[in-house]
């Protein structure tokens, strides 16, 4: 070959490398179906079991220039003022759960004081009563029960929440604003977050699919059209969505739903230990070099923690091999996993790993010397008291381990207009130390001129004076 020719190969070569991706041949989609993706076949499935909850709750009120005091009233009845009713209208959403039509939403959805009606709308605008079967307000969850219908509705399968992984897809359904069904899209962009968390055992699914008010009660969906959380609430500082959304997970919420179907009290494990979560003060002073799990700081005699050989100062970092950020992470798993069984705790002691099998049991019951109902002439009356038991202590959340404490208020009772609520501490009546619920018994039965209780409500004393 001479030397021309091979000047006009490695010529013709040079040009084919150096030839752009975008100069060459474009090829069109195969298919409609190429380049067609959508969420619609998902929507279509899951749309039909997800209903808009309307609450109507009728609340007397006393029209009274006295401020509806309720000591007037006692005494001089309704002769300066009559009784009114209002009408509270709210706006939630649900989730059909089983073909009978039970319905899982939150409580703040369905809670009211007063005589409430509730009645779900479904997307194809059919709609029923429904009444509420079970409620919790710690974990913030409701199961509601259709009245009526053809036991054909549709529904929606729990899938397990323990299985969402941040960045996996999932799909928001509820009744934002009460402008009607609404789809929104995103991403799980966070687990297990506790810091919002009102009880011990709550923790959240966080995601970026637009949540706002109405939403409440509806379901968050994987990409299978399964359930694995039900909307609860936002962070925003405008009250709109800012793409910062938490749901309850879905295995938290299938407790609940079970033991509704089947007519069962929820309990929670008892483990007769109090945790609380890891600092940077505790970690340093432990000598660990992670800030994550949660410490015991303190064993009940006899507790199921105290028997199975766990002491105070341990970390739990595990609960059956899944890693646990802080306390409530710790109470969530053992919550969901129920009583009867037994939990796989991984604990660091003495920066040494430690594995102990923790069987779940209920709390024992109060007897029947432990709790009052407090009646008469007196400030606390509608009270239900009981004395400060490790059960109780735990129920409430509630750090005291001796001393009396509010356990219910009934509604429109003397206690609930003045004010008194559940995990409030009787301090001392008129003056005089309460130890046990028999004192507290005896000393409401005592006439006073002056009533005067002291109540413990978190960390401060409240002293309450009213005319006897």
């Amino acid at each position: 070959m001479t030397m021309k020719s091979w000047i006009l190969v490695l010529a013709t070569a040079a040009a084919s490398i150096a030839t752009p991706a975008f100069a060459q041949e474009k090829v069109p989609p195969p298919s409609r179906q190429a380049i067609q993706y959508s969420y619609a076949p998902i929507v279509r499935k899951v749309a039909p079991a997800v209903v808009n909850v309307y609450v109507r709750t009728h609340v007397q009120t006393f029209a009274s220039p006295f401020g509806n005091d309720p000591w007037f009233r006692r005494f001089f009845g309704d002769a300066f003022g009559q009784p009114s009713e209002r009408v509270l209208s709210s706006l939630g959403s649900g989730v059909i759960i089983n073909p009978e039509g039970l319905i899982v939403t939150n409580n703040h959805v369905v809670k009211g004081r007063g005589e409430t009606e509730i009645r779900v709308a479904l997307s194809d605008r059919r709609e029923y009563d429904a009444k509420v079967i079970m409620k919790d307000e710690k974990a913030d969850i409701a199961v509601l029960k259709i009245q009526g219908g053809d036991g054909h509705f549709p529904y929606l399968q729990f899938d397990d929440s323990d299985r969402l992984e941040v960045g996996d897809l999932v799909l928001a359904i509820g009744n934002p604003f009460g402008v009607g069904q609404t789809v929104t899209s995103g991403i799980v962009s966070a687990l297990s977050r506790s810091e919002m968390a009102e009880s011990d055992s709550q923790v959240f699914i966080q995601t970026d699919a637009a949540i706002n008010p109405g939403n409440s009660g509806g379901a968050l969906v994987d990409m299978s059209g399964r359930l694995v959380g039900i909307n609860t609430m936002i962070y925003s500082q405008s009250g709109g969505s800012v793409g910062i959304g938490f749901a309850i997970p879905s295995n938290l919420v299938r407790l609940y739903a079970e033991s509704a179907e089947h007519g069962r009290k929820v309990e929670r494990p008892w483990i007769g230990a109090k945790l609380e979560a890891m600092s940077h003060d505790i970690a340093e002073g432990l000598g660990l070099n992670r800030v994550s799990g949660a410490v015991v700081t303190r064993l009940y005699n006899n507790g199921p923690a105290a028997d199975a050989g766990i002491r105070e100062g341990d970390v739990i970092t595990h609960v059956d091999g899944v890693e646990v950020a802080d306390a409530r992470a710790v109470y969530y798993r053992l919550a969901t996993k129920g009583i009867g069984q037994t939990a796989h705790l991984t604990i660091i002691r003495k920066n040494q790993p430690i594995e102990i099998a923790l069987p779940l049991v209920a709390a024992p019951k109060p007897g029947k010397d432990d709790a009052r109902n407090l009646s008469g002439n007196n400030p606390l009356a509608g009270a239900r008291v009981s004395n400060i038991l490790p059960s109780v202590a735990d129920e409430l959340g509630i750090d005291e381990t001796q001393g009396v404490v509010i356990t219910s208020v009934r509604n429109g009772s003397v206690a609930q207009s003045l004010g008194f609520q559940p995990g409030d501490i009787i301090v001392s009546i008129s003056g005089k130390k309460i130890n046990n619920v028999i004192e507290a018994e005896r000393a409401v039965e005592q006439r006073q001129t002056t009533w005067q209780v002291a109540v413990k409500r978190g960390n401060r004393v409240l002293q309450l004076q009213v005319p006897g």
